[in-house]
């Protein structure tokens, strides 16, 4: 029965990758950018949002929220799993970019994490991940630094690889590696 559900949900993945639009962004009006990031304790997922300037990427806002999460970590399925916990923190939120911790059309059906979440707000969204999947789609991906990006949605993949540069440090984009140490820390207020 799982398999079967499975199935049918890898087919809706493939149907959903033909709403993609990939397309060049003006990246001189991009203004702000922010990045989401989810780390797991038991059933809770801890979802960290960050908001940075573009392109020096100070800090203007970080926000922390909590939730239940009953589905189950299956790899290539990342999305069942993350979506609610990333649009939790994402309500009222507002950028010209987002940055998203997992894959987007570099996935073995062409829509991965950044693509589902990029098609939800339908605002320019990057996946940004620290290894790539296995059978992804050719010319998907580019590596910047430490990461593999590619396009969630509304941005092609030329802007989205000159956007990771501008905010690579250490060989991470900043916001993300930012998020990433607030979704597992001890932190529990909202900053």
């Amino acid at each position: 029965m799982v398999n079967q559900n499975l199935k049918k949900i890898a087919e809706v993945q493939k149907k959903l990758s033909e709403r993609i639009v990939e397309k060049p962004l003006n990246i001189e009006k991009v203004k702000t950018v922010g990045a989401v990031d989810v780390s797991y304790r038991r059933n809770v997922a801890k979802a960290a949002f960050v908001l940075c300037s573009f392109p020096k990427c100070e800090i203007i806002k970080t926000k922390i929220v909590k939730t239940e999460v009953t589905f189950p970590y299956i790899p290539t399925f990342f999305f069942l799993r993350e979506t609610k916990p990333i649009l939790i923190a994402l309500k009222g939120e507002d950028f010209d970019v987002l940055l998203v911790e997992g894959h987007g059309k570099a996935h073995p059906r062409g829509f991965g994490l950044a693509c589902h979440i990029g098609i939800l707000i339908q605002k320019p969204t990057i996946g940004v991940a620290k290894k790539p999947l296995k059978a992804y789609p050719p010319n998907s991906l580019v590596k910047v630094g430490k990461a593999y990006i590619s396009v969630g949605n509304l941005i092609d993949l030329e802007s989205a690889k000159k956007i990771i540069e501008e905010l690579n440090e250490k060989g991470y984009p900043k916001p993300l590696r930012i998020a990433d140490k607030l979704s597992k820390g001890s932190e529990d207020a909202e900053t």
